[in-house]
């Protein structure tokens, strides 16, 4: 068990009663102290969606433990982009670090032991950024600590600080000319992931872009961060199925396939040192058989990106 309490927890909610009942079961295990509810608005002109963010919201009803609510409900929808991004600065205007989970992610118990660990003792470290939730590497690889530090970041169900959430580049200032000078490329340390990294911050670039999370990642490669991952499976996404709000391919629904996971103790770690070979072996046996990007458009945005360099260096001569 953890020496600390709960840490804070905004649970990120919208439409979707079933599910958002099965996470908030399992975070009324962990009793915190303190549960940050933020939900967005119900879509204009969409009935079904007034009455299940009525059902969603009434969750708040259900705190039965010693603990303070606060509530962040949303009269009109403001997009997933949006509401998200402004749920997370709400929640760091009342917190310095906490649990950051969506409504179809859900935790394992020791999840919330995992965080309160790691968030304490990280608390002043500013290369470390995030705190993922997830492990998907159990069958290729044994691992002696229970975690380790890569640049791959889920949002899946994860943690940070406000000193981390504080470097969030909603405009990715500066991305250009960072792709252009190789710095994406010498962060990743891996060329195939490091393209793969680029279709998306090409596509978060534009201002009509309705995700979140790429930024963030951009945030984390600009100042050199890294995530903490375990080495034991802690959550669970289990929204596949039920009209995920992010319009996900159908081809990531095997992550709802791994168990949840619980530990007795963690062993930390000796030494705050990247292996870029955990991320590559997470790359090329998870994300390649799994992202649509790969399965349907990996050859063309590589020829794209070769087009792109080619005509940078005929531009510099």
């Amino acid at each position: 068990m953890s020496e600390y309490p709960t840490p804070d927890i905004l649970f990120l909610v919208f439409n979707r009663p079933l599910l958002t009942q099965a996470v908030f079961d399992t975070i009324k295990k962990s009793r915190p102290s303190r549960i940050f509810i933020a939900a967005d608005g119900p879509r204009k002109n969409n009935e079904s969606d007034a009455i299940l963010c009525k059902k969603v919201r009434d969750v708040v009803n259900q705190v039965d433990w010693d603990c303070e609510i606060k509530t962040l409900f949303r009269e009109e929808n403001l997009g997933c982009r949006t509401a998200i991004t402004s749920a997370i600065d709400w929640f760091f205007d009342h917190t310095d670090a906490g649990i950051i989970l969506e409504d179809d992610c859900l935790p394992s118990e020791s999840f919330f032991n995992f965080c309160a660990l790691t968030l304490e003792k990280y608390k002043s470290n500013e290369k470390i950024m995030q705190i993922n939730g997830s492990f998907h590497l159990s069958q290729f690889k044994s691992f002696d600590e229970s975690y380790y530090f890569s640049k791959l970041n889920s949002c899946w169900g994860w943690a940070t600080w406000k000193r981390a959430w504080e470097m969030f580049d909603a405009d990715m200032i500066g991305y250009e000319e960072s792709r252009d000078r190789g710095e994406i490329d010498k962060y990743y340390e891996n060329r195939q992931i490091s393209n793969w990294m680029i279709s998306y911050l090409e596509e978060a670039n534009s201002p009509s872009c309705g995700i979140w999370s790429t930024q963030w990642s951009y945030s984390i490669l600009k100042n050199n961060g890294l995530c903490i991952n375990p080495t034991f499976n802690l959550v669970n996404n289990i929204g596949f199925f039920d009209a995920p709000t992010s319009g996900i391919h159908e081809s990531f629904s095997s992550y709802s396939d791994y168990m949840l996971e619980n530990f007795s103790h963690i062993e930390h770690p000796d030494e705050i040192q990247y292996d870029v070979s955990n991320d590559v072996l997470e790359f090329k046996n998870i994300i390649q058989l799994t992202d649509p990007r790969l399965l349907n458009k990996g050859l063309i945005n590589f020829i794209k990106r070769a087009i792109k360099t080619v005509l940078n260096l005929f531009h510099e001569r």
